[in-house]
């Protein structure tokens, strides 16, 4: 029970970590997730069943992530079409893509073939299969977290940090913000499909319609993180939203379990989760002006005082 918690929170982190680059730092609000983690899991789960080894099976993800991303890209760059709707462009047409890719059928099974989460039980086999399968998972967001956060310390990726809070320093530095659009909005949505092709072999089956809400329930877990505690550090950021992931994952099973005793159903989740981030965002906003009003004062009482 709690391994598959953490796994399943560990696994949903990496889709997490995608919708913070757009939402957080470039202030996009992409939606293109919710196709492209149905993406990532149709293009692995395809490139297993064909025999093809599982690492490449995830890089053809990631990389048909990028490309979703790149899409999203182009038609707000190129077409001037605001970003949140050129990320429901792209998701809307994903489905049919998705569809596609899974050989015009609604999802594939991978029963019969080899994945990771059949693969970690092997490779650990000193450990029960459910533990085997989450030290094999810590180890893989391990690789992720520490990928991304060596890119973040990087000058690019400082760049792409500050997209979001000021496009103009990002001119002033001599980058174009149309291009850092692309880098940021192809990382995003290959991280997320990268959380779909491991959703896909942790679950057994790709399915079309596997990232319908999943906009919602990323920021919910990635607001939830932000509660954990304040930090400006990357690492402690993308860290945050780890364990964020984790946290959701744990009320959303928590809730099932339970939830009957407050008369809450499965079918009320998307309500909650909806609920959960406008509260989050309020909270967020009261925090956000108690400190600029806490700066105030403290500039003011500076100003008497020199006086």
């Amino acid at each position: 029970m709690i391994e598959g918690i953490f796994i399943e929170g560990l696994i949903f982190s990496v889709m997490a970590l995608g919708i913070l680059i757009s939402f957080r730092l470039l202030d996009l609000a992409d939606l293109t997730c919710d196709g492209s983690i149905a993406t990532g899991a149709a293009v692995a789960a395809v490139a297993i069943v064909n025999g093809i080894p599982i690492p490449v099976a995830m890089l053809l993800a990631f990389f048909a992530g990028v490309l979703c991303g790149l899409c999203t890209a182009a038609i707000h760059n190129h077409l001037r079409i605001p970003g949140l709707l050129a990320g429901i462009l792209t998701m809307t047409m994903l489905y049919s893509i998705n569809l596609r890719i899974l050989g015009n059928k609604a999802n594939l099974p991978l029963v019969k073939v080899n994945t990771l989460y059949k693969a970690f039980p092997k490779l650990f086999k000193a450990f029960p299969p459910e533990v085997a399968s989450l030290i094999g998972t810590i180890i893989v967001i391990v690789i992720i977290k520490v990928i991304l956060d060596l890119f973040f310390h990087s000058d690019l990726g400082i760049s792409l940090g500050a997209m979001g809070g000021n496009e103009q320093v990002v001119i002033s530095l001599g980058m174009s913000p149309s291009v850092l659009k692309y880098i940021g909005l192809g990382l995003s949505n290959g991280l997320i499909a990268l959380s779909g092709a491991l959703l896909a072999q942790y679950q057994g089956f790709a399915d079309a319609s596997l990232g319908t809400g999943m906009v919602v329930q990323g920021l919910a877990a990635i607001m939830l993180g932000e509660f954990v505690f304040n930090t400006n550090k990357i690492s402690l950021i993308t860290l945050r939203v780890v364990i964020g992931s984790i946290i959701y994952k744990g009320l959303m099973y928590f809730g099932r379990k339970y939830g009957y005793l407050i008369g809450i159903t499965p079918n009320d989740f998307k309500l909650l989760t909806g609920l959960l981030v406008i509260v989050s965002l309020i909270i967020a906003s009261t925090r956000v002006k108690a400190s600029e009003e806490s700066a105030k004062k403290k500039a003011l009482s500076k100003i008497k005082e020199s006086n």
